[in-house]
């Protein structure tokens, strides 16, 4: 989330106040904006940038797009009335290990925001949300009172609220009657930040590059293996072949982000590990990030493209609006609070309770200089708590591990920690539709607990209290990289010290926790995961990954059943049938208790000086706080009304309601539209 200045020691100054640190928009306000879609082009002089020696049949000038499919009738996703300039100014309460998109200890939060900025796929959306589809996005303290690693769904191929394809870098596909090859045309005005033409060149080399051992990617080879090298037909028209059938094939490769084979062909893999750690290949999307934008350990500057070659297409009209996204490190998220609170940073995603509920109640809350509000969308839940690495003993047992989820009682750390503000989580796909009703509901039980550790053979005591097998005494460590968490953690930590079981509490940073993670070496870590649209239990739950590094099996889970319904589920194409399906996986994954599921919020609670507009709705309707970004803009009118209130205690500004549900009443249109009779 953003940070004010140019190093978080600069952005710690205190008394600050957003005047002083954020430069105002030089932008004028803009006339009424046209919300007629098709005032947009979904293309713009598409014959202008090809090749003349490129034939119409090859995606040349004058292609017709007969027999293709394509979508122009998608809707708006940016607001209009959007300005561009101005600083969005964030914080992130880590750096880093590295800045590579791919790779190893490439899935941090940071990536995933900048990759889908600096590079595009062949069908897509214009906002990033979240990360890649196969992969997790490993970040700590992201969520409330728990240590957050989130993964969002790659929804670069779809529309957020239609959920259909919109064409990003190809304009137009095909797809073969035995769904296993697809055909892209290339745009040919699509353009790479350093002047060279996107080609189906790029597309191959991409393939390639992910393939490529040498980059030490399991998630990648698992994911792209599943597709024959990719063949460029012309110069604008590629093709791959699916080797297995899976109907989330074209999701994947539609959704893979392209790098430029011109770059690619003097780095392989194992170049990439060495030479790209904090910098980037160059990108044809609407942002880049060069390496003087990249202070180590510090903050990074994502910049906007005055020269972005899509800037006036429809998928583009009122996103991409900061002329800078700054994100800078705090590590100690009390002082990022603080630091919000003075007008250092710009947006603020509340995940702690007692903030929402009790300290943004202050002066310039009220005042309406700080607004605050809880978005309700669409938005899939994930799943947190506590991962056990069952590899290691005594997480090898499953009856430990159920005795260690019995023994959190969560009920009354929502009501006494987190003001109620949350449910309990006992689902890995909560609250929608692949949710198994059945799941074990792992209520607070201490006799129950104890019960299944004698049944395990820690049944003696020594002379402390403390249970013991074969005279060794339980003694577990606990894995964490927030200090904030410690809320919660002590609170069962002394639930499990007053039946036995001593809990040592050990903070990392969150860099060491994602190695230490990564590497197998925990035995229990506090972690959460967010959730895919379209969910892909594979690779979290897949036996092949399970004894690998650097992938999202974290907990060593295998199980046959599961590995045969991920299989039946590949190729599933009855979207109701895919329900049922990962319905029984998740109560398959439910009883073996590898997490010790905590809970979730149905909403994002954010807060955010009263400078910026936004569309109706704040975020998209399965979006989350990392929409803010791409979407919001710094309005002038606010702006200056903000500035002038900062120097006046007794001015007021508007303060808008509390509770957004714009979405959920979307949600009640269609359905109702949907029942109307026709």
């Amino acid at each position: 989330m953003a940070a004010a200045a140019a190093t978080a020691a600069s952005a710690c100054g205190g008394g600050s106040q957003p005047a002083q640190q954020a430069p105002a928009t030089t932008a004028a306000p803009s006339a009424p904006a046209n919300t007629d879609k098709n005032a947009y082009p979904v293309f713009l002089n598409v014959d202008e940038g090809a090749d003349p020696a490129v034939t119409a049949e090859q995606g040349g000038k004058g292609f017709t797009g007969e027999g293709w499919d394509t979508n122009t009738s998608f809707d708006l996703v940016g607001d209009p009335r959007a300005v561009k300039g101005g600083v969005l100014r964030e914080y992130v309460l880590d750096f880093p290990g590295t800045l590579r998109m791919e790779g190893p200890e490439s899935n941090s939060a940071l990536n995933y925001m900048i990759g889908p900025m600096v590079y595009e796929s062949l069908l897509g959306r214009p906002l990033e949300l979240g990360v890649d589809l196969e992969r997790g996005d490993v970040r700590a303290a992201e969520h409330d009172e728990v240590e957050h690693a989130r993964l969002r769904g790659d929804l670069r191929t779809i529309h957020p609220t239609t959920l259909d394809y919109i064409p990003v870098l190809a304009t137009h596909w095909q797809v073969s009657a035995d769904k296993a090859t697809y055909r892209f045309r290339i745009n040919p005005n699509a353009r790479w930040a350093d002047g060279q033409p996107v080609t189906a060149d790029d597309v191959v080399a991409t393939w390639t590059f992910r393939m490529d051992k040498g980059l030490q990617d399991p998630s990648n080879q698992m994911t792209f293996g599943k597709f024959e090298k990719p063949v460029a037909e012309s110069k604008y028209i590629v093709s791959v072949k699916s080797t297995v059938l899976n109907w989330r094939n074209f999701l994947y490769f539609s959704g893979m982000s392209i790098f430029p084979a011109h770059v690619l062909k003097t780095v392989d893999g194992a170049a990439y590990l060495k030479d790209y750690n904090f910098k980037l290949l160059p990108g044809s999307g609407a942002y880049k990030v060069e390496e003087a934008d990249v202070q180590k350990g510090k903050s990074v500057s994502i910049r906007r493209r005055t020269d972005y070659w899509a800037e006036k297409y429809r998928r583009n009209v009122g996103v991409n609006n900061f002329d800078e996204i700054r994100e800078i490190v705090v590590r100690d998220q009390k002082l990022a609070f603080e630091m919000f609170k003075k007008g250092d940073i710009d947006d603020y995603y509340v995940n702690v309770s007692r903030e929402w509920v009790e300290e943004l109640n202050f002066d310039r809350v009220q005042r309406g200089l700080i607004q605050k509000r809880k978005v309700f969308n669409d938005a899939p839940s994930g799943f947190g708590g506590l991962a056990f690495n069952t590899r290691k003993a005594p997480f090898d047992d499953i009856r430990l591990r159920k005795a260690l989820t019995l023994l959190m009682n969560r009920d009354e750390l929502i009501k006494k920690l987190f003001f109620n503000e949350y449910v309990k989580l006992n689902s890995y796909y909560a609250g929608g539709i692949y949710e198994n009703p059945n799941n074990p509901k792992n209520e607070y039980d201490q006799q129950a607990a104890l019960a299944l550790l004698a049944e395990a053979g820690w049944k003696d005591r020594d002379a402390q209290g403390r249970l013991v097998k074969n005279g060794q005494p339980l003694t577990l460590e606990l894995l964490y990289g927030n200090k904030g968490s410690e809320t919660w953690m002590t609170v069962y930590q002394e639930d499990l010290r007053k039946v036995g079981i001593a809990l040592n509490l050990r903070l990392v940073t969150p860099e060491t926790l994602f190695k230490l993670v990564m590497d197998r070496n925990f035995g229990m870590v506090s972690m959460a995961w967010g959730a895919l649209l379209f969910p892909n239990p594979e690779t979290s739950f897949g036996s092949s990954l399970a004894d690998q590094d650097s992938n999202n099996n974290i907990t060593g889970f295998k199980n046959a059943r599961v590995d045969a319904l991920l299989k039946q589920y590949d190729v599933e194409y009855d979207q109701k049938k895919r329900i049922a399906l990962i319905q029984e996986v998740d109560g398959l994954v439910a009883n073996e208790h590898h997490y010790l599921l905590s809970w979730d919020a149905p909403f994002q609670r954010i807060a955010y000086w009263n400078k910026f507009g936004m569309p109706e709705g704040y975020l998209t309707r399965v979006g989350d706080y990392r929409d803010i970004p791409s979407l919001w803009w710094v309005d002038p009118q606010k702006d200056a009304a903000l500035r002038a209130a900062m120097g006046d205690n007794s001015a007021k500004l508007p303060v808008g309601e509390t509770e957004v549900r714009y979405w959920v009443q979307y949600g009640e249109r269609e359905k109702a539209a949907a029942a109307a009779p026709k």
